[in-house]
């Protein structure tokens, strides 16, 4: 059986930078494989297009281009922020904050820069910009269920949702 649409796959994969070739990520780090319903954009467009026809036991090394991943970086969500709003925090670059919008939206950025009258913090997704590289190994495809296909996503398995 291949991964296509509606069907549920069950993946190990490792994530890296391309450019630098760090890991990312690792559903080894997890302690188990990623289970997603194909065709229902649980993951990356880039990453499910090139994983469509492959088989149980079936490895592969993927490439996914930033633009078919998380998307090029967008200046206009790299921002200056008054000092303030950041008090009793210790400030690093480099540092993932998170933020809550008044409606109770949750805001990811990292800290760019910061002086003592400002803090320049970038909010598009950490591997935006980012040319990645998924080794994948399909251990398990199967039929999804009517429910799985309604809910858009599989049931039971566990696993991490993006």
């Amino acid at each position: 059986m291949k991964a296509t649409n509606n069907k549920v796959v069950t993946f190990h994969y490792t994530l890296k930078d391309k450019e630098t070739g760090e890991v990312l990520d690792s559903s080894q780090q997890h302690g188990q494989p990623l289970t997603v319903l194909f065709g229902a954009n649980n993951i990356i467009p880039g990453l499910e297009s090139r994983m469509e026809g492959m088989e149980v036991g079936e490895k592969k090394t993927i490439e996914v281009p930033a633009a078919e991943a998380y998307g090029e970086k967008d200046p206009q969500l790299i921002q200056k922020v008054p000092r303030e709003y950041f008090q009793g925090i210790e400030l690093q670059k480099g540092m993932p904050l998170q933020a809550q919008t008044p409606d109770g939206q949750i805001i990811n950025m990292t800290v760019v820069d910061f002086n003592d009258q400002e803090v320049t913090v970038d909010m598009n997704h950490p591997l935006a910009g980012k040319d990645l590289v998924f080794e994948v190994e399909v251990v398990n495809v199967r039929d999804a269920s009517l429910e799985e296909i309604q809910h858009g996503h599989a049931h039971g398995e566990g696993g991490v949702h993006h």
